[in-house]
């Protein structure tokens, strides 16, 4: 479970989430990983509201274009700039400087913890 941090809570496509406030959402490193070289980035725009479980962006490489979902209900504050203008960025650290956007949470979805997450690539 090396590739699964214990302190995020994760979603069935492969998006994570911490328990700051606000929130931090990114992509797993095996979402990443399976993608491969991440070359753009559509993500929710600053003051947005976002629905637990619906689209709210694209992670595009040069294997293939993915949606990109939220686990949580909420308004984004904040999206990582950093990652937009240099999407490998994701790749090199999915759970660290390549998250993707923060959100200030109304509600949650349905999350998985980091031992289901890891059952779910694994088998």
């Amino acid at each position: 479970m090396s590739d699964v941090p214990n302190h995020l809570q994760y979603t069935a496509e492969h998006e994570w989430i911490d328990g700051a406030e606000p929130a931090t959402v990114g992509i797993t490193k095996n979402a990443a990983d399976a993608l491969g070289d991440i070359v753009y980035l559509e993500l929710p725009t600053v003051g947005s509201e976002i629905a637990a479980g619906a689209v709210v962006g694209e992670v595009e490489s040069t294997k293939s274009v993915s949606e990109l979902f939220s686990p949580v209900s909420g308004t984004v504050v904040e999206v990582n700039q950093d990652a937009v203008d240099e999407p490998s960025v994701v790749n090199a650290d999915p759970y660290g400087a390549g998250w993707l956007f923060k959100v200030d949470v109304t509600s949650t979805g349905a999350l998985l913890s980091p031992e289901e997450y890891a059952a779910t690539i694994t088998d």
